[in-house]
C-alpha cells in the first residue's frame, strides 16, 4: 500500500506542473544539415502535428510539434524536450524554473514511445515566403544559444509556442473558427483531460489556485494540444484576399483512438472522496470514543494533523516561493497549511496544551467559516475536499472540550 500511497502524492502534485509537458527526453540527435544543403526549388512544406493524450500521468494532455519537410529533409520540431541531468533539475522543478529545449527530432524518431497514441497531421496552407520563414524561425530557434526556453505550463508549452509559431506565419489575416463554449476555464479543460484520472483531478485542485477559474478567451485555450489542433483545423487566413482554409490537408500518420490511449477511471472505492469520507467515518468513530472516555486520542490526531501538516507545506511552498502559473492564490491554504504540524505535537505536553487548545479553537473556526463561504469565494474546489475539513474541524472541536480535561500522558 506504501508504495502505491507514494505513487498517487507524487502524481497530485506533478501532474500539475507538467500538463501538456511531455517529460519524455528524446535522444538528443546530433543537428542535421541546415537549409543550405538543400536545392533552391526544393518546397518548403509546414505541418502542425498532433499526438492524442497518452496513458501516463504526464502525457494525458497530449503533445503538439512542427513538421518541416523540404527536400531530403524531414525534422519534428519538438518543444517538449528536457535535460533532465542537468544540474538541481527537481529541485528548479519544484520551484518553477524548468526550461524545456526546442530540438529537431527526425522522422525515424518523432513516434517513438507514441505508437500507441492517434497522430495527426495537418498541413499548412502558407505561401513559400511564408513557410520558408517558418523554416528559418524554427532553425534559428532550435541553436543551442536560443533552443532553451522557460516553460510554463499553462502560457509557454509544446502547444502555445506552435500556436505562436502558426500565427506569426498566417499574419494578420488568420481568423479561427467561433468558440463553442465561451465560459470555459483552465480548471474545466483539465478536468476534462481527467476524467477518468481522479487523483489526478484531485491534485490540481489542491494545488492550482483561483486563477484558473477564470474565462478563457478561445486563443488561451489552445494550451492543450487537441484544442490547437481543432482550432487550426476550423481556420481561415486571408492570402492576396482570397479567404482560403489555414489547413491545406489532414492525414492521420497513427489512427489509433480519437480519446487516446487512456486509462480506465479510477475505481470508485479507491477515488478521493472514497478515501475521504474513510478517513472523516474514522475520525467520527475515534472522536465518538473519546467523548465517552473522557480524553483525546492524540495517536491519531498526530496521524491526522502531520498528514494535514506536510499538505500544507507544499501549498505554502507553491505559494509563496514557486514561479509555477497559478498555484497563488490559493484559497486551500486556509484549511492545509503549516501550522497544523504544531497540532501533531503540542497536545502531547501538559505545558503546552493551552496553546494547543487556542490554535484548534482558531483552527476549527477559520475552517468551518472557509466551508461555509465557499460558494461565494472564487476558486472551484474538488468534493473530496469537503469530508477532509470536516474531519478537521471535528478533530479541533474535540480537542478543545477535552483537551483541558485530560489527565494522561506526559506532563513535561
Amino acid at each position: 500500500m506504501q508504495p502505491l500511497l507514494r505513487k498517487y502524492c507524487l502524481t497530485t502534485v506533478l501532474c500539475a506542473l507538467c500538463a501538456t509537458g511531455t517529460l519524455d527526453a528524446l535522444p538528443m540527435t546530433q543537428r542535421p544539415a541546415g537549409p543550405a544543403v538543400m536545392q533552391e526549388d526544393d518546397s518548403v512544406h509546414v505541418s502542425l502535428v498532433t499526438f492524442y493524450p497518452g496513458s501516463e500521468p504526464h502525457n494525458i494532455w497530449g503533445h503538439s510539434e512542427i513538421r518541416i519537410q523540404q527536400g531530403p529533409i524531414d525534422l519534428y520540431f519538438n518543444y517538449g524536450v528536457f535535460d533532465f541531468q542537468a544540474p538541481a533539475f527537481m529541485w528548479r522543478f519544484m520551484l518553477g524554473k524548468t526550461d524545456y529545449i526546442c530540438q529537431p527530432v527526425p522522422r525515424v524518431y518523432a513516434t517513438m514511445g507514441m505508437e500507441q497514441r492517434r497522430m495527426v497531421e495537418q498541413e499548412l496552407n502558407l505561401p513559400q515566403d511564408r513557410a520558408i520563414a517558418v523554416r528559418d524561425f524554427l532553425w534559428n530557434n532550435a541553436l543551442p544559444e536560443n533552443r532553451t526556453y522557460r516553460y510554463k505550463f499553462l502560457s509557454d508549452n509544446c502547444s502555445t509556442r506552435p500556436r505562436d509559431i502558426i500565427e506569426m506565419a498566417a499574419g494578420e489575416g488568420l481568423q479561427y473558427p467561433a468558440m463553442g463554449d465561451t465560459t470555459v476555464t483552465y480548471r474545466d479543460i483539465l478536468a476534462h483531460y481527467c476524467r477518468n484520472y481522479a487523483w489526478e483531478r484531485f491534485g490540481i485542485d489542491l494545488v492550482l489556485g483561483w486563477d484558473v477559474d477564470t474565462v478563457l478567451d478561445q486563443r488561451a485555450t489552445m494550451f492543450i494540444p487537441m484544442l490547437l489542433m481543432d482550432a487550426v483545423a476550423g481556420a481561415t487566413v486571408t492570402t492576396d484576399s482570397v479567404n482560403v482554409p489555414l489547413v491545406k490537408a489532414t492525414t492521420v500518420p497513427i489512427d489509433k483512438s480519437t480519446e487516446g490511449n487512456v486509462r480506465p477511471p479510477t475505481p470508485w472505492y479507491f477515488s478521493p472522496m472514497a478515501m475521504a469520507l474513510l478517513v472523516l467515518a474514522v475520525t467520527l468513530l475515534v472522536s465518538c470514543r473519546d467523548w465517552r472516555r473522557r480524553d483525546v486520542s492524540r495517536w491519531f490526531d498526530t496521524i491526522l494533523f502531520t498528514i494535514a501538516g506536510l499538505a500544507g507545506c507544499i501549498l505554502f511552498f507553491l505559494i509563496f516561493f514557486s514561479t509555477h502559473e497559478a498555484t497563488s492564490p490559493n484559497i486551500n491554504i486556509v484549511w492545509l497549511h503549516p501550522l497544523l504540524l504544531l497540532l501533531a505535537v503540542l497536545p502531547w505536553f501538559r505545558k503546552t496544551r493551552p496553546a494547543a487548545r487556542w490554535l484548534h479553537a482558531f483552527n476549527a473556526l477559520i475552517v468551518a467559516l472557509l466551508m461555509l463561504a465557499w460558494p461565494w469565494q472564487p476558486q472551484v474546489g474538488n468534493f473530496a475536499f469537503f469530508p477532509l475539513m470536516t474531519a478537521l474541524v471535528t478533530r479541533s472541536l474535540t480537542n478543545v472540550w477535552l483537551l483541558g480535561q485530560t489527565t494522561r500522558g506526559p506532563t513535561a
